[in-house]
């Protein structure tokens, strides 16, 4: 979808669908009629932007078949399908942790980005010149020593003349956007700017995930004006909530039910406090109010005596669009994203992503309805108004 900012420029608001991943084409066009057409057809829209997550495999083998690329292609408008942005950030099959990944010191970090940029413009719509990449914020801060910052600088620079070749060899632009959280190199805005003060400017900038910005405890406003003074653009934010515990032990039955050895929920507190996962900060009894990355719905609370960061993400929409100019031209909504809890002791019940192709639609409408109707709030006209950039 697009919308018009006051200025004339067009924001395209798109929608990650959090699809489980596909091993090969067919998968992935198969995942595209079942979710994103039913998605749009919910909607009611003539077009539907998606933001499509391709594991390392699949974009290897698109980034090297253009015949594969136009099978793409053809499917997304066949389902009046868009692509604008491509979600870079998880590596691999892992839905929610980073700590298996390949960061920015690795070679195949590298690789597989150059990849995702190589199909992207051949996905952009015929009036498009530009879209993005989302990857993750450097690496582990954890894990970050000498030598892993400096082979990543060796590849951010070959990641900017990759960037380059593909504008020069299509026309069209591809920028990259290094996405901050807790734990990460890039953790807040200050450590953002200080970790990219050197790199190309011009093609590289932030992924603002909304629920990392919320866990990071900074008000979004003072980290957006941090990260324009570096001269860092946002070229892409994403809506996304995180789950609030005011008081841990008030709420430690509903925390409970978010407990799942295959995922892993970091939790943060306003003085700094960072626990890699959720169990670890339970079992430490840490004083609230907590912060968890477990990804809450836009549209409905989270759970007895939990709430979400609606009002961050609220906020930094307000001032992203408050400018002359919009301070992003793409926005995904984190659909569908949430893990459906569980009651205590109930281990047979599914959680994550609903099996069933209708429930899961009408879920994905409900909070991409919200976001569309929260910027429409903040004066970006309906998408019957709005034009190709």
């Amino acid at each position: 979808m697009r919308l018009r900012h006051r200025s004339g420029r067009i924001v395209h608001l798109g929608c990650d669908l959090n699809l489980p991943p596909a091993r090969d084409l067919a998968a992935l066009i198969a995942q595209l009629d079942t979710y994103a057409n039913a998605v749009r057809a919910r909607l009611e829209l003539d077009t539907l932007a998606v933001a499509l997550r391709l594991p390392p495999a699949l974009a290897a083998l698109l980034a090297a078949n253009g015949r594969a690329r136009i099978r793409l292609r053809a499917a997304l408008d066949a389902h009046a399908l868009e692509v604008v942005t491509l979600n870079g950030v998880q590596y691999d099959d892992e839905l929610v942790t980073q700590s298996n990944q390949p960061d920015w010191s690795v070679a195949a970090r590298l690789e597989y980005t150059l990849d995702l940029a190589r199909i992207l413009v051949d996905l952009l719509p015929g009036d498009t010149v530009r879209g993005t990449v989302s990857t993750v914020g450097l690496g582990r801060r954890a894990d970050w020593d000498t030598d892993r910052e400096r082979s990543c600088a060796r590849l951010l620079g070959r990641l900017s003349s990759g960037l380059a070749e593909i504008a020069w060899q299509t026309g069209r632009a591809v920028r990259v956007g290094f996405q901050p959280a807790p734990g990460q190199v890039l953790g807040t805005a200050e450590q953002t700017a200080a970790a990219l003060a050197n790199v190309d400017k011009d093609r590289l900038g932030i992924c603002l995930d909304l629920a990392d910005l919320a866990c990071s405890w900074q008000d979004p406003a003072d980290a957006l004006a941090r990260l324009a003074e570096a001269g860092l653009s946002i070229v892409q934010a994403r809506i996304a909530a995180a789950v609030e515990a005011a008081d841990p032990d008030q709420a430690a039955d509903a925390l409970q039910t978010y407990l799942d050895d295959g995922l892993r929920y970091p939790v943060t507190t306003p003085d700094g406090g960072y626990f890699d996962d959720l169990p670890q900060a339970l079992g430490a009894a840490a004083p609230g109010p907590w912060r968890i990355r477990c990804p809450a719905p836009l549209h409905t609370a989270p759970g007895s005596a939990l709430t979400a960061t609606t009002e961050v993400w609220r906020t930094a929409v307000r001032h992203l669009m408050a400018g002359d100019t919009p301070a992003t031209e793409f926005i995904d909504v984190a659909a569908g994203t949430w893990p459906q809890p569980r009651p205590a002791g109930d281990l047979g019940r599914p959680r994550g992503w609903s099996a069933d192709p209708v429930t899961q639609a009408d879920a994905i409408a409900a909070e991409y309805s919200y976001a569309h109707a929260e910027l429409t709030g903040r004066g970006l006209s309906p998408p019957t108004a709005a034009r190709a950039a």
